[in-house]
């Protein structure tokens, strides 16, 4: 067994060639191989030169191919950090932003935060059931424009989809707004800055989100515990004092006072400030609109990823709510110089500003931030799922070099950049913008499942109808609490983005309908008589890029007609052209090529070129007009900057004002380096 093995290895270590010849042959070629060592005869031996990375590998990584792909899914761990940033994060600024809007009841505004807090989490169980349930029935992913477009209609899935894009957007530009608040809270000095952060830290996600789904899952992961392992270490140690000091704990760090009551307790207070705190409900979806991007079996991890994260949330939040009416934390004014996080002073009280609080602040600070990928994530596929059907640009669906949809990345990344520069990287600006497109979808997506289930059928149908109706109902309620609350304080922005986007996705299906009726239309292949096309070559002087062009405007047709404009050189163009053109043309027996010297007295090149092609097209209605052009191609970017781009224009203006009788064709000539 032993020989035979060392044979085998024996067998591999020769090269393929090799392997054919007998045991002496063999022999003797490593006797001339040793003495081409010797003498320094190069090897016959391939040699494998290592390319240097560009700067497109070190930014985004060396690209993926498509049987990479499988490789690329995420299992629990990854798909907790990629898919549950969005929810997880909301524990950070979803209680905060209910205690700000109960800021003028002073102090007695923090004993109605567990009220509110209990009523959030009752809501979160409910969509998290029938969003579970969604998971299985759609194992594809889309989420709730799919379970809305196949159950309630084209137009209510639009919706959904309209929804939850505007829903991804606004959560790239809170989390990113609300994590550098949370750094401004730690290091105040950084306040004058708070734009240039959210635009710089936009930057890194999307290159990073660029590199790979598994990719940026591994970068997040890390942070991701780290921020649930803080604020649990948090809530347990404000739990055992609480406890031991009777439920009065005194704080470690005195958290600032309360503002001044401007304000009585009413219902509307407490609907506004029930609809700032629903912000914690946003991400939910996110695991149902990416079910493919997990490892198999699909459904079962993703169920498994959705019901960790909604654990996680309600934990964090009860904690927190609890801990802030123990230690009587109230919210501050954004706006303020002075201004901290509720979370900051949370950790400040419990265990004061030592390393752990720097070590929690910087992890909240990652969280925050990071709890956009959540939208690179999802983004993305959402627009591909809605391109297939139509009604957004087909180069959503493309993938780019790391197997992601580059196009959904950078159109986020623009928009939320936009969004982030309009309101100056203030969250308490853009919540109430944030959670009305996600409960729009939640509702939608609901009511889909149970007209899904009354279609289906079966056994267990009934009781998964109650759990989504019950579902849809309660987050239709809350959807007109929050449109109520928030109307006048920016969520109209919303009901206006919504009919905008809705159209411009129709405009683009009918755009889409109009062109496949004119192009596949059914039609017989008559090849009939060749007419090779008349050839306009613009040419400028004499030289080797107009021969080159004019050799292969010959190859295609005889007819061809060199045209130039006119110019204090025109004479001896002409005359160039009869001696180095005309005259072989005629000796050699061929068609001459005309020169047509055009007048131009304002010294319009390209508009004189598209006029006259054009006119060629009209006299000539039986014809192909090729409109050869000859473009010198640098070997540098910016050397192009040392040129005029009139072939560049030519171009752009012959297929803008051209026909289908007008075909442009580049000659291409490669300057050496």
């Amino acid at each position: 067994m032993k020989k035979a093995a060392w044979k085998a290895a024996c067998r591999q270590d020769c090269l393929p060639h090799e392997r054919l010849k007998p045991r002496r042959a063999r022999m003797e070629s490593r006797s001339m191989s040793h003495e081409r060592e010797t003498f320094h005869i190069p090897s016959t031996r391939p040699r494998y030169t290592i390319k240097p990375m560009s700067l497109l590998d070190v930014l985004l990584g060396h690209p993926l191919s498509t049987r990479e792909e499988h490789g690329q899914r995420l299992a629990l761990a990854a798909g907790v950090a990629v898919f549950g940033l969005d929810a997880l994060s909301s524990a950070a600024y979803g209680p905060e932003a209910a205690l700000t809007v109960l800021r003028p009841l002073g102090e007695l505004g923090v004993a109605y935060i567990v009220p509110l807090s209990a009523g959030i989490i009752a809501l979160l169980t409910i969509v998290y059931f029938s969003y579970r349930q969604t998971i299985e029935a759609y194992p594809a992913g889309g989420g709730s424009f799919t379970v809305a477009r196949e159950n309630l209609g084209n137009f209510p899935g639009l919706l959904a989809g309209a929804a939850l894009m505007i829903d991804y957007i606004l959560n790239v530009a809170v989390g990113i707004s609300a994590g550098v608040g949370a750094l401004v809270s730690a290091l105040p000095f950084l306040q004058p800055h708070i734009l240039a952060l959210c635009l710089g830290i936009l930057v890194l996600i999307t290159l990073i989100n660029l590199r790979g789904l598994r990719e940026a899952g591994l970068i997040f992961l890390a942070p991701t515990y780290l921020f649930v392992g803080s604020l649990t270490v948090m809530i347990v140690i404000g739990a055992i004092k609480t406890l031991l000091a009777g439920g009065a704990p005194s704080p470690v760090v005195a958290p600032p006072g309360f503002a001044p009551v401007t304000a009585a307790v009413g219902w509307w207070l407490m609907l506004k400030a029930f609809a700032s705190g629903c912000t914690a409900l946003t991400g939910v979806e996110a695991v149902s609109n990416g079910v493919l991007a997990f490892q198999e079996p699909a459904v079962k991890t993703a169920r498994r990823t959705l019901a960790v994260i909604i654990a996680i949330l309600i934990a964090l939040l009860g904690g927190i709510a609890w801990l802030a009416k123990v230690y009587h934390i109230g919210a501050t004014d954004p706006g303020d110089p002075g201004y901290q996080s509720m979370l900051s002073q949370l950790l400040g009280a419990v265990a004061g500003r030592g390393p752990f609080y720097f070590v929690s602040i910087t992890a909240i600070v990652l969280v925050l931030v990071f709890s956009a990928n959540t939208s690179f994530a999802d983004f993305p596929r959402l627009c591909n799922i809605i391109s297939e059907t139509g009604y957004l640009p087909r180069s959503f669906g493309t993938r780019g070099r790391r197997l992601v949809y580059s196009m959904g990345i950078l159109v986020l990344a623009g928009v939320a950049g936009l969004l982030l520069f309009v309101f100056g990287g203030v969250t308490d600006r853009l919540i109430p913008l944030f959670a009305i497109g996600a409960f729009l979808a939640f509702t939608l997506s609901q009511a889909g499942m149970v007209v899904h289930w009354m279609r289906e059928g079966g056994p267990h149908a009934r009781n998964s109808m109650i759990v989504n109706g019950v579902g849809a109902l309660a987050t239709g309620l809350t959807l007109i609490v929050i449109l109520c609350a928030k109307f006048l304080e920016g969520a109209w922005i919303t009901m206006l983005l919504m009919p905008l986007l809705l159209g411009t996705m129709i405009s683009i299906r009918k755009h889409y309908k109009k062109v496949g009726e004119q192009v596949q239309e059914a039609f017989a292949f008559d090849p009939g008589k060749p007419n090779p096309p008349m050839i306009v070559l613009p040419v400028q002087g004499w030289n080797k890029i107009t021969d080159k062009a004019l050799r292969f405007s010959l190859n295609l047709s005889a007819d061809v007609r060199a045209v130039h404009i006119e110019c204090p050189e025109s004479e001896a163009v002409v005359k160039k052209w009869q001696v180095q053109v005309a005259r072989p043309a005629r000796e050699s027996g061929l068609q001459e090529p005309e020169l047509v010297v055009l007048p131009s007295p304002y010294r319009f090149v390209v508009g004189t070129i598209v006029n006259y092609a054009l006119d060629l097209a009209s006299k000539n209605p039986g014809r192909i007009i090729a409109v050869v052009i000859p473009e010198l191609v640098e070997t540098r970017w910016y050397h192009y900057l040392l040129h005029n781009q009139r072939a560049s224009l030519l171009k752009a203006l012959l297929l803008v004002k051209g026909n289908e009788q007008v075909v442009v064709i580049n000659v291409p000539w490669y300057l050496q380096q």
